[in-house]
C-alpha cells in the first residue's frame, strides 16, 4: 500500500466501492486501510446511503515480506535460521489479524508459491475471506488432512524474538508505529513488487508489439 492509495481508498470506499487493498506487507499499513474504510463507511453511514452489502478487503502479500528478509541476509551476511524467515509475514498476519479481528484479512501467495507452513497457519473457519490460497484449499479438501484452527496461536515468541533483534525492516513491518504514511513508498517490499508489477506491463507490451508488428528479421 502507498501513501497516495489511502485517501483512494477512502474515497472509493465512501462512493460505495468494495475495494481490495493490496501490496501490504506490514501491520502499519494494514491499520492505515482499515482506517481508510473506517472513514468511508461512516461518511456513507452518515448521509444514509447502504453500507451493509459492502465488503472491502485489506490483502497482505504475506510472502514478500519473506522475500525481502532473505534478500537482507544474503546482503548483511546475518546468520539465522533459515527456517525463521518463512514466519516472518505470517508473524506479521497474525498479529494484524488480532488487531483488526473485523478486517477481511486474506492472504497472497509469496513469488514461487505458497509453502506448506503458510497454507497450514492460513486455515481456519471464520469467513471465506480468510481462507488459505485456492490451489492448497483444493489440495486440503481431497487430503485426509485435518483441518483446525491456527490463526489464534502465535507464532513461537523466539523466532519473532530472533526476527526483531535481528532484521529492522521485519521490526518496521511488526509494529504499530514501525512504518509512517511517508515511508510506505519507500518500503523495499513495496518497491520490489511495484518494479516486478511495473515490469510486466512492459512484458505484456512488449507480447503486444511483437504481434501488431512482427520482426521481418525473424519471420
Amino acid at each position: 500500500m502507498t501513501r497516495a492509495g489511502i485517501p483512494a481508498i477512502e474515497e472509493a470506499t465512501y462512493r460505495g466501492v468494495s475495494i481490495n487493498a493490496t501490496v501490504c506487507f506490514s501491520l502499519p499499513q494494514c491499520i492505515a486501510v482499515a482506517e481508510a474504510l473506517e472513514r468511508g463507511l461512516r461518511r456513507r453511514e452518515r448521509e444514509g446511503r447502504d453500507i451493509a452489502s459492502m465488503g472491502p478487503v485489506c490483502t497482505i502479500m504475506v510472502g514478500r515480506l519473506d522475500d525481502w528478509l532473505k534478500v537482507v541476509t544474503e546482503k548483511q551476511n546475518i546468520t539465522t535460521d533459515p527456517g525463521y524467515l518463512e514466519w516472518a509475514g505470517v508473524a506479521v498476519f497474525k498479529k494484524t489479524y488480532q488487531l483488526l479481528p473485523q478486517t477481511r484479512l486474506p492472504g497472497s501467495a509469496p513469488i514461487g508459491g505458497v509453502p506448506q507452513s503458510h497454507a497450514l497457519e492460513r486455515i481456519h473457519r471464520r469467513g471465506c475471506g480468510d481462507l488459505p490460497p485456492y490451489r492448497w484449499q483444493l489440495r486440503y479438501n481431497a487430503s485426509d488432512v485435518k483441518v483446525v484452527s491456527r490463526i489464534d496461536k502465535p507464532v513461537d515468541p523466539k523466532i519473532v524474538e530472533e526476527l526483531l533483534r535481528k532484521y529492522h525492516d521485519f521490526r518496521r513491518a511488526y509494529e504499530e508505529d514501525g512504518l509512517s504514511l511517508d515511508d510506505f513508498d519507500g518500503f523495499p517490499p513495496t518497491r520490489r513488487t511495484l518494479r516486478q508489477f511495473i515490469g510486466a506491463c512492459h512484458e505484456l507490451a512488449g507480447q503486444i508489439r511483437e504481434f501488431m508488428i512482427p520482426n521481418p528479421d525473424l519471420k
